[in-house]
C-alpha cells in the first residue's frame, strides 16, 4: 500500500470570533484561500498538481457553504481542473480532511491532495446549520442531549476534577502557548492574512491572556450552571449518568476553547508525487481511526478512539512521544492524561484551544501541523493527534516522521 508523506503544512493565526476581532472583515472563503495559496507558492506547486482538496467546515452555511473548497482551490489559484469537497464531522473536520486525503493517496488514485478546513465563527456563527439532535425529540430523548459545556461539566464531576484542576491546566495552556510565541515556534507554519492592498491584518494568534492566573480564573463566574437549571439540562445529565447525585459545574470561558477564526492545510502525496514535484517529506500517516462514544458525556471519544487505533496500529503507549489533544475543555484533557496514565509533559507541550482557540472545522488540521513542527524541533518521531467531537465519537491519527 503506498505511503501518505505529509510534505507541508500551513495555518492562519487564529481572530478573535467577534465582531471586534482582527479577522471579521475577512470572508469565509478567504480565510480558506489563505492557507492554499501559501502552500502552493511555499511548494512551487505546477496549477492542476493537487488531485483534490478536502476541507472542513462546520457551519457550511450562509458564504461558507455550497462547497467551500473549491471555490477556495480556484481563489487561490491551484488551478480549474483542481476539485474540492467540504466535510463536517463537527470539531474532528479538519483531522478527518487530512485522513481522507492521506486514504485517497494510500488507495493509490491520487497522487497529491490537500487536507484541512476554516470556520469563519465571527460571521458564521456557531450552530448556524441548525441540527437534528437539539431540534428533533424523537434522537434528542433517547441520546440524551444537552450542550457541550454540561457534558464537559458532567466529566469534570463523573472522574473528580475540581474547579482548581481544570483552572491550574488552563493556566498552563495560556503559559505554554505563550513561550511557544515567545520562543518562535510557531513562526515558520503561520501565515499572516493580508487585505486587497497586501497590508497585514493579522499576524499572531489573537485570543491568548498569557496573565491569566489561577487566581484571576476563580473570579470567572462557571458558564453553564444557569442553563442546565432553567432548561433542564441537569436533569437530563443525572439521568444519563444516575451514579452522580448532582453535576458541579466548574467550566467557564477561561477553562474552555476559545470561539475564533482560522484556517489550516496539509499537503499530503505519495512518493512518486514528492519526486515529481521536488517535495522533501517531513513525516507520514502511520494509522488513524474514528469512532462513535457515548452520546450524553459525549467528549470522551478521544479516550475511545486511542484505544482503538493502538489495537488496530500494534502500538501501546510507550511509542507516543507527543501527544496532541484538542482541548475542547479543561476536563476533556484531564481525563485522557488520567484514562492513559500520560506524562503533561508530553501532551499539548505548546498550549492548546484554551489560550489559542479552536475554529471548530480548521483545528484538526492545525493541531497535527503543530506536533509535526514540535517532533522537529525536539528530534523526536511519533505524535498522535486526537479530537472530542459533538455527538459523541473520536477521531486520531498517528504521524512519524521520516
Amino acid at each position: 500500500m503506498p505511503e501518505a508523506l505529509i510534505y507541508d503544512h500551513v495555518r492562519t493565526p487564529r481572530g478573535r470570533g467577534k465582531s471586534d476581532g482582527a479577522l471579521h472583515e475577512v470572508t469565509a472563503l478567504r480565510l480558506a484561500t489563505v492557507p492554499l495559496e501559501a502552500l502552493k507558492e511555499r511548494n512551487i506547486l505546477p496549477e492542476n498538481s493537487v488531485d483534490d482538496v478536502i476541507l472542513g467546515v462546520v457551519d457550511p452555511v450562509g458564504e461558507a457553504g455550497s462547497d467551500i473548497a473549491r471555490f477556495a482551490a480556484l481563489k487561490a489559484g491551484l488551478g480549474d481542473a483542481v476539485p474540492g469537497v467540504q466535510i463536517n464531522r463537527f470539531c474532528a473536520s479538519g483531522l478527518d480532511a487530512v485522513n481522507f486525503a492521506a486514504a485517497q493517496i494510500m488507495s493509490g488514485q491520487h497522487e497529491l491532495v490537500i487536507g484541512g478546513g476554516a470556520e469563519s465563527m465571527s460571521r458564521v456563527g456557531i450552530g448556524a446549520s441548525g441540527g437534528a439532535w437539539p431540534m428533533d425529540p424523537s434522537i434528542a430523548v433517547p441520546a440524551y442531549f444537552m450542550p457541550q459545556g454540561i457534558a464537559a461539566d458532567l466529566i469534570a464531576t463523573k472522574y473528580g476534577f475540581s474547579r482548581n484542576d481544570l483552572d491550574t491546566y488552563a493556566v498552563q495552556s495560556q503559559q505554554r502557548a505563550a513561550k511557544a510565541w515567545n520562543e518562535g515556534r510557531f513562526n515558520k507554519s503561520v501565515v499572516p492574512v493580508k487585505d486587497v492592498n497586501g497590508l497585514i491584518i493579522l499576524a499572531k494568534d489573537e485570543h491568548m491572556r498569557p496573565t491569566a492566573t489561577v487566581q484571576s480564573l476563580a473570579q470567572l463566574k462557571p458558564s453553564f450552571a444557569e442553563m442546565a437549571q432553567v432548561a433542564g439540562f441537569d436533569a437530563v445529565a443525572v439521568q444519563s449518568h444516575p451514579e452522580i447525585e448532582r453535576v458541579d459545574y466548574v467550566h467557564h470561558a477561561g477553562n474552555s476553547s476559545g470561539i475564533v477564526d482560522g484556517a489550516g492545510a496539509v499537503l499530503l502525496g505519495s512518493r512518486q508525487a514528492g519526486t515529481m514535484y521536488g517535495l522533501k517529506a517531513r513525516a507520514k500517516i502511520r494509522a488513524f481511526a474514528n469512532i462513535g462514544s457515548e452520546p450524553a458525556m459525549m467528549l470522551t471519544g478521544p479516550v475511545d478512539v486511542t484505544a482503538k487505533l493502538f489495537e488496530r496500529a500494534g502500538m501501546r503507549k510507550s511509542d507516543i512521544d507527543l501527544f496532541e489533544l484538542n482541548e475542547a475543555f479543561a476536563s476533556v484533557v484531564l481525563r485522557y492524561i488520567q484514562a492513559f496514565e500520560i506524562d503533561h509533559d508530553t501532551i499539548n507541550v505548546n498550549g492548546g484551544a484554551i489560550a489559542l482557540g479552536h475554529p471548530l472545522g480548521a483545528t484538526g488540521a492545525m493541531i497535527l501541523g503543530t506536533v509535526l513542527d514540535e517532533l522537529e524541533r525536539a528530534n523526536k518521531t511519533t505524535a498522535l493527534v486526537t479530537l472530542c467531537i459533538g455527538g459523541g465519537m473520536g477521531t486520531a491519527t498517528i504521524i512519524e516522521r521520516v
